[in-house]
Parts: structure tokens; sequence; C-alpha cells
């Protein structure tokens, strides 16, 4: 097997578990709620802590990607959320159920920043898209699969049991990760000549110039204020789909466990189907010579299918039709995935992970204010449809934001490849 193949199949597998162990929570939401006295408002702050920890280590953890590499990062980090897991099952009271959940998302913060810059040292640039939409399809296929299996097993072990097993699961995977992983091909003792030598001349050429980006001109530039926004709207929609979505509808229609999570996962199939989808077509475009076309035209259609499927949703007044439109809805935002994702690498380049770390951190932004804005509003206006409303207007701010990004302007550094008139030597190989 091809090492850079090796590589997909870790991060594949560990992106996975990000999402078993981030959902994991939802899945408990009940037998939590019940062992420490807990309101949905209360269990919304929970959820919410999780995803402002997550979104507040981000920039910070990209850049030690950045400076101290895939390997040592993600082997730390998945350590780190992997003892946190398991905490969760210790947990006596909301408050300290709180700070374990916002300790959780911060040492979860810097997976996809260090799988990111993972990329741009050992994928080709033509055959970015399709590698990140396998990596994200992992974490929306173990939302998906976890949701059914999870309710069986804590039907039948418990869920502190369940949190104890996902964490002895991180901590192998860092192990493996750490042993057989090597931050560039250069570096490997295990790949061919002739792999290292196609990923070397085929992958996007480093800057010329500052080795490595401030937090002044990330701020500084258009095109990363412009990523975050879009990535926030994405972000709003899907993680409802990873807090609400199961006892939203397990509630609304009246469903036992286990078909409410049969259910529920179904969105996250939808979901890997739109990150695969999405990825080829990111490819596809890209090597009939439209850069910028290959971002921007999966991204809107995503986008677009995002917001019909939450208004049509809305309009459902039975449990097949409205998953099936929240499905549609995952289908459509996890399709702006593969082109954010590869946006980050194409402007950040060596310092990918901080400028993915930092469209991540305002997405989590959004996913921080999902969690505590559907129990409020559903407190508030006794239906969930105003939060619907709110998310397929923020899914036609995410089309608009689209028209004004240029994956063909890196961050901070005037370099001869940004040059409007010149074209990158990976670029060009790849129209060949």
């Amino acid at each position: 097997m091809n090492k850079r193949y090796l590589l997909v199949t870790g991060t594949f597998l560990l992106t996975l578990l990000l999402y078993v162990d981030r959902i994991c929570i939802s899945v408990a939401k009940d037998p939590i709620s019940k062992a420490l006295d807990l309101s949905n408002a209360e269990m919304g702050w929970v959820m919410s802590a999780f995803a402002l920890g997550y979104a507040l280590l981000q920039t910070p953890s990209g850049m030690l990607a950045d400076r101290l590499g895939p390997r040592k990062v993600l082997t730390i980090i998945v350590t780190l959320w992997s003892v946190f897991t398991t905490l969760t099952a210790y947990a006596w009271n909301y408050i300290s159920l709180l700070v374990i959940r916002l300790l959780f998302g911060a040492g979860e913060a810097g997976a996809f920043p260090g799988i990111s810059r993972a990329v741009y040292s050992w994928i080709p640039l033509k055959e970015r898209g399709l590698i990140t939409g396998i990596n994200f399809s992992g974490s929306r296929l173990g939302a998906a699969f976890a949701l059914p299996a999870l309710s069986i097993l804590m039907a039948y072990w418990g869920w502190k049991s369940t949190f104890f097993l996902l964490g002895a699961i991180g901590v192998v995977w860092a192990v493996f990760w750490f042993w057989l992983f090597r931050d560039k091909p250069e570096n490997h003792r295990g790949i061919t000549a002739a792999e290292k030598a196609y990923i070397i001349e085929n992958r996007q050429p480093a800057a010329k110039g500052i080795a490595k980006i401030s937090v002044r001109q990330l701020f500084a530039s258009r095109n990363m204020w412009l990523a975050m926004v879009q990535y926030f709207c994405s972000n709003f929609t899907f993680f409802f789909a990873l807090t609400w979505l199961y006892p939203h509808v397990k509630s609304t229609y009246q469903l036992d466990s286990l078909a409410a999570g049969w259910y529920a996962a179904l969105p996250f199939f939808a979901g890997a189907l739109g990150n695969w989808f999405s990825g080829w077509w990111v490819d596809k475009i890209y090597k009939t010579g439209n850069w910028r076309s290959s971002r921007l035209k999966p991204a809107t259609v995503g986008f677009l299918l995002s917001a019909v499927g939450l208004l049509g949703g809305v309009l459902m007044t039975e449990v097949n039709g409205a998953v099936f439109f929240l499905s549609l809805a995952i289908f459509g935002a996890d399709m702006t995935l593969p082109p954010s994702w590869s946006f980050c690498v194409d402007i950040g380049k060596e310092n990918a992970g901080a400028v993915s770390g930092n469209m991540n951190m305002a997405g989590n932004l959004g996913s921080f204010i999902t969690s505590l804005a559907f129990p409020y509003l559903l407190l508030w206006a006794g239906t969930p449809n105003f939060f619907f409303y709110i998310a397929a207007g923020l899914s036609v701010l995410g089309v608009l934001v689209w028209q004004r990004m240029n994956p063909e302007k890196p961050i901070g550094i005037q370099t001869i490849e940004s040059n409007s008139n010149s074209i990158p030597t990976a670029f060009a190989r790849a129209k060949k």
C-alpha cells in the first residue's frame, strides 16, 4: 500500500473516533440528565461547553501542529481527549460535567488542523478534495454508526462503561499513530522512492518568504474572514445533528431509543455521501483547469441544498419526511467541507494548521451558539421552527460569502505562486 493511503486510513479512523466520542454525550443525554438531575437547558450548556473549548483552542493548536508537526501534536491531543472522555463517567454534578466537557473540547481542538498540516505535506494538490472528503466522511460515519450502536451498548452495559471503552480506544490509536507516521514523506523510511518523488513533484509548492504566519496576518486577510464566516454558517446546521437531532427526533415523534438512533443516523450517512461527492467534484473541476470554481461550485450547491432541506423539514408532520429533508440539509452542509478545508490548505500552505484552525474556531463558535439556540428557542416559541429558519438563512449567507473567496491568494505572503498572472507549478502539472 502507498504510504499516503496509509496516512489517509489513519486520519479516516481518527475522524471516525473523534465523532463517536463527541456524539456519545447526545446518546447518553437521558441517563446523564437523570443521574445528575439536569434540565434540557443545562444539557444545552453541557453540549455547548465542548464547542466553546473546541473553538478557543483551534488557532493555537493549529499553530502548534505547524511548529511541532502533526505526528507529535496528534499523538498528544488524542491521548488528552481520551482521558477526558473517560473522566466524563466520573462527573458528579452539573459544574463538574461542564468543566470536563470544556476540557474534552479543548483536547479535540487540534485534530482537524493537525490533519490539514499532514495533508499539505503528504497529499498532491490534485488529490486534495477527495482525500478531505474521505476524512470528513469518517466523522459522519462514526456519528451514524454510533447512534444505534451506543444506544444498544448503553442499554446493556451502562453509559459510564461506554465512556471508559471509548477512552481506551483513543489511547490505542495514539500509540499506533506515533509509531507509524512521519511528518514528511522525506522522513519516512518505509516509503518507496517512486512514491516519494511523486508526492514531492505534485504537492503544492511551499511559500517563498516568511516561514510562519502570525495571528495578525491571519486576521488581516479577507480570505481568512470569509472562510470563517461561511464555516460558521455550515457548522450552525451540522452541530444541530451532532447534539440535538437525536433527542429532537425521539421526543417529537415519540420513538424509543433504538428507533430514534436509526432515524437520527440517516442524516450522518447523507453527510458522508455529501463529503464523498463534493470531494470528487472538487478534484474533477480542478483537473479541468479552474482552481477557484473547484472550491466555489461544490460549496455553493451545498449551501443551497442545506437551505432547501432545512425549510422542507419544517413543513413535514411525520418522521420519514422530516428525516428525509434533514438528511438533505446535512448532505448539503457537508458538501461545503471538502472545498472549505481544501481552501484553507490552498491559502495557508505550510501554515495550513493555523489557517484551518482559525476557520474551525469560527465554525465552532457557530456550534456553541447552536447548542444553546435550539433549546432556548424551543422554550421561548414552543416550536423548533424558528431555529430551522435561522439555519436556512445562514446557509443563504454562506452562498453569498463564497462568491468573494479566492484560493489563489495565499495569506500574508506575496509569492510568485500568488501572482494572478502566473499558475502554480503543481496546478500547471494537474492540467496536463
